[in-house]
């Protein structure tokens, strides 16, 4: 593996730019309710300093130089979006931030809270394991597979806002004993080695500039024998890059979910292996025959609703929900209500929702590529 630049870390700047920004709305118990306490100013910093990573640079035109930029500042780059996205992710999905298989009349929250179980399952994690959620995101995942499988969990995250968010729900269900949340950045981790049972991923590791410089601090921190268990976002072997038509939707799906550098397949597979790691399982679980597909919240069928509860959810999440909120957006930020480049991070998110649909009816983008390795004994 060539060696990855990494950012210097500033937990003390980080901290004072989130106290800035974002102030007690971590408090909130809805995420647009959130979104009406940031600092103007500092929101706008947050956006400048995302959206340089992107403004005029079209995938038509796309160069090695500009990716390079970006895996450059890839913790900046996340930690800046998830100042931005977190809200609108709580409003619009809520608190695990993830797709997921269905099953024929399974609830939209049902499904979420099995894709968490299965791969807690595949990974065989007991009571009292010690585990790392590496990217824990507000905790969703965590707390589900805490209560599932009886394990504790660290989460590890380099945004202080979702880390209030993640402790604030944690403390909320009584799981504040059995769940901690750790400020950090998954590339240069500050555990020693050897000190986990177990470790997840969940639709986390993408952010990472190298998934073999991550998976190998995952292995690091792993204890002999401990198992490591990933839903890795990836292009499949139908991406072909010299297609301008495949650039823009994977490029649309980047911008939109804060990606510095999304792979294919045969990468992932290449770099868990590179990293140390015995791969005992791996599939593509978009492949899997459903009732519905893993995008169908983003597509606007409402007839795949199982309840009238699903309806309302999915609602806010097709083109129509998503017009109509981003509207609303738009017009409380002529109104002073909420601070300017809300609309813009809403717009991009919608521009995703729209590449993540078209990658995955061509086959192109799967969500949930499940890799299981263990670090060996000896």
């Amino acid at each position: 593996m060539a060696p990855i630049a990494l950012e210097s870390e500033d937990h003390v700047r980080d901290a004072a730019f989130n106290k800035i920004m974002h102030g007690k709305s971590a408090e909130e118990k809805a995420g647009f309710r959130a979104m009406l306490k940031k600092n103007p100013a500092a929101q706008k910093a947050a956006v400048d300093e995302y959206f340089k990573h992107w403004d005029n640079k079209l995938a038509s035109v796309e160069t090695v130089e500009v990716r390079e930029a970006r895996k450059a500042e890839y913790a900046s780059l996340t930690r800046h979006y998830y100042n931005l996205a977190t809200d609108i992710y709580e409003y619009g999905w809520g608190t695990s931030f993830h797709f997921c298989r269905f099953a024929y009349g399974e609830g939209f929250y049902q499904a979420i809270a099995r894709h968490e179980h299965y791969l807690a399952h595949m990974m065989g994690l007991r009571d009292g394991m010690k585990v790392l959620d590496v990217g824990c995101g507000v905790g969703g995942p965590a707390r589900e597979i805490a209560k599932f499988s009886g394990v504790n969990i660290v989460g590890l995250n380099n945004n202080d806002y979702q880390i209030q968010r993640a402790e604030r729900y944690a403390t909320k269900e009584g799981l504040a004993s059995q769940m901690g949340f750790t400020k950090g950045d998954f590339m240069q981790m500050s555990f020693p080695p050897n000190v986990f049972d177990a470790v997840y991923a969940i639709e986390a590791t993408v952010h990472a500039p190298s998934l073999e410089g991550v998976y190998s601090e995952i292995f690091r921190v792993l204890k002999p024998g401990g198992v490591f268990g990933v839903y890795e976002w990836l292009m499949t072997d139908h991406y072909d890059n010299n297609n301008p038509r495949h650039r823009e939707i994977r490029l649309g799906i980047e911008q939109g979910d804060g990606i510095s550098n999304m792979v294919k397949i045969d990468e992932a597979l290449k770099a868990i292996q590179n990293a140390g790691f015995v791969l005992e399982h791996h599939e593509d679980l978009a492949d899997r025959v459903d009732a519905r597909p893993w995008y169908y919240p983003l597509d606007g069928n409402l007839r795949m609703a199982s309840s009238l509860g699903d309806i309302f959810t999915i609602a806010r999440m097709t083109r129509l929900g998503r017009f109509v909120a981003h509207n609303l957006v738009g017009g409380f930020e002529l109104a002073g209500l909420i601070p300017k480049g809300t609309k813009k991070t809403a717009d991009s998110l919608g521009v995703a929702a729209d590449c993540l649909v078209a990658g995955g009816k061509e086959k192109l983008f799967t969500p949930m590529y499940l890799m299981v390795g263990r670090k060996p004994a000896a």
